[in-house]
């Protein structure tokens, strides 16, 4: 193979909002090396995800195809037997490598990438998790929540238990580095660096964690009316995130600069990947996107598994020195399925992937495609969200909540759904939808005229119920050390678990 053909570095993170980028209009965040992405490469600003929830959007984005057509709607992970760009990138001579969260575990083992450095939130039980065990070499096994304490302080900022040498974003960086060092020179190359942060708990090590003050920062965006905006989703992530017992103000505000913390610490460290390319950038693809955003107390949320575009509108950059154009700003609608294609045309301009649903991102630039739609969905059947977006325009329809809303742009005060001289637009959005479910024989969501309609889910009356517990599984025995002071944690009734239930009590299959 050619030392010519285009290396390809995948630059990603989770829960990362696509206004979150001080290049792009954000004033109160720090981020030079993704401004130098911006600069140096086209900004997408109209990208979506095609689920907004972790394990969902990345299945899509591996396989190339939406959820419905993998199976995997929401954070279960599944058995998925399909061809991963990892796969088409081996059989075209590529060095494939991953570093970091990738939020696939079972039944796939490394599903294509030749080697990898293994980091996951949580703990797996039989998997291996490399970064736990650089932890434990390195003095500091005694750290349960490496990533922060969840549970009840899910969502409150927080100082890491690590310093920065040994934090898990430093450490995607170093095993990056180590990698790009020791490749074999002989291949392009295909490196994945998956970073966990932005996701909550939003805790960094000192001094990251105290460069923004809650002083600085803007209060959530809660314009009249904006529970109007509200999904039924919306209001259970409140309920099992520990934030529907009221509005603080000064909390909302801290909650924002600790997120924006975690993102400037991410920001330098890849910086450092970018560094260690050296000349080689000028023949390296790098791409940097997000599975998914984060509301941040936007209309009264938190959390994503929503289609308002703090949670489904992710940031998608994309620098390629003589193919893609420097300092371009590109509004046409977009998707993380257009990396697969994207990944393959670089890799090889002759190979065709007809029957993936996404664009290459390049062909979207020289303007070959005609004005696209592109989707979203989370869940499915009686708690299914569905989204249609085109460069102009953005329609979605809540199950649960059995009303659809129609938003021009990202002007989310309003919803025009109701107003007859915008009815072309959302039966134009949602008729896409439909054809698209048609073409694949997914009949869940609509019964051949229309939404399909399904029994009411509830939430329930008790404020405590569904509270999220995710402990770490040695903590009790930690706390059983503690003799007279031992008393059990208290076990809360699990939320998602009666909503996975009643999702999927209606018999409709569930393609795989």
């Amino acid at each position: 193979m050619s030392e010519k053909r285009k290396n390809i570095l995948f630059l990603f993170t989770d829960q990362f909002r696509a206004d979150c980028i001080g290049a792009l209009g954000n004033s109160q965040i720090k981020t030079p090396n993704l401004d130098r992405l911006v600069r140096s490469g086209t900004a997408f600003t109209r990208c979506y995800t095609p689920s907004p929830v972790c394990v969902a959007a990345r299945h899509a984005l591996t396989c190339g195809v939406s959820p419905h057509q993998t199976g995997c709607v929401d954070n279960v992970d599944i058995e998925c037997h399909r061809t991963s760009f990892m796969d088409e990138l081996n059989m075209l001579e590529y060095q494939t490598h991953g570093v970091g969260k990738m939020h696939f575990v079972e039944g796939k083992g490394d599903w294509g990438f030749q080697s990898r450095d293994v980091s996951e939130e949580l703990v797996y039980p039989g998997v291996r998790d490399d970064y736990r065990d650089y932890l434990a070499k390195n003095g500091f096994e005694h750290v349960l929540d490496p990533h922060g304490l969840r549970s009840e302080y899910y969502y409150l900022p927080q100082p890491s238990q690590l310093p920065d040498r040994h934090h898990n974003t430093t450490w995607v960086a170093d095993r990056s580095i180590d990698f790009l060092r020791n490749r074999d020179r002989d291949r392009p190359f295909f490196l994945w660096s998956s970073f966990i942060k932005p996701h909550p708990p939003f805790e960094t090590p000192i001094p990251w964690s105290r460069i923004y003050s809650m002083h600085e920062m803007d209060e959530p965006y809660l314009p009249d009316g904006y529970e109007e905006q509200q999904s039924l989703w919306n209001r259970v992530q409140n309920r099992y995130k520990y934030r529907d017992g009221g509005y603080d103000r000064h909390i909302s505000r801290m909650i924002r600069a600790a997120y924006y913390a975690t993102i400037s610490h991410v920001d330098f460290h890849l910086g450092r990947i970018l560094d260690a390319l050296g000349d080689e950038i000028e023949n390296t693809l790098v791409v940097f996107s997000s599975d998914h955003g984060e509301m941040l107390g936007d209309f009264g949320c938190y959390g994503k598994r929503c289609m308002l575009d703090a949670s489904a509108r992710i940031p998608m950059l994309a620098s390629l020195p003589g193919v893609i154009p420097e300092g371009e700003i590109c509004d046409r609608a977009v998707s993380l399925l257009d990396l697969y294609p994207t990944f393959i045309d670089t890799a090889d301009p002759l190979m065709s992937k007809t029957s993936l649903e996404g664009t290459s991102l390049v062909s979207t630039l020289e303007g070959n495609e005609a004005e696209r739609v592109v989707f979203s969905q989370f869940s499915q059947n009686g708690l299914g969200l569905y989204l249609a977006a085109d460069s102009k325009w953005k329609y979605v329809y809540s199950a649960a909540d059995e009303k659809e809303w129609l938003y021009r742009g990202s002007e989310e005060e309003i919803n025009l759904a109701a107003d007859p001289a915008f009815s072309g637009e959302l039966i134009r959005l949602r008729e896409s939808l439909f054809e698209r479910f048609k073409g694949d024989g997914y009949d869940a969501p609509w019964d051949g005229e229309g939404w399909r309609q399904f029994p009411k889910w509830e939430m329930p009356a008790a404020k405590d119920y569904g509270l999220l517990r995710q402990d770490p599984p040695e903590l009790q025995q930690e706390i059983a050390a503690l003799g007279v002071y031992e008393r059990p944690r208290p076990d809360t009734a699990n939320i998602l678990k009666e909503l996975a239930d009643f999702s999927t009590q209606s018999g409709v299959r569930n393609p795989r």
